[in-house]
């Protein structure tokens, strides 16, 4: 049975909009997919620095809600 895990990667724009990417594992394959505009892309090393990349360069989403 392969299991499945998922998390998420989310930032707010400049306008207060939260942009998610979220990051799927399944084995040692991860598959990033963004909530905002569809995007999607494999990756097998470093998701979550290639999920707020896009972020920040897709919707220059960059303020990080867990920052105080």
């Amino acid at each position: 049975m392969t299991r499945i895990d998922s998390s998420k990667v989310s930032r707010w724009d400049l306008h207060g909009r939260e942009h998610v990417v979220r990051v799927r594992r399944t084995g040692a394959q991860r598959t990033l997919s963004c909530d905002t505009c569809g995007w999607r892309r494999a990756a097998q090393f470093l998701p979550w620095l290639k999920a707020e990349e896009h972020l920040a360069e897709a919707h220059q989403a960059t303020v990080d809600p867990t920052v105080a």
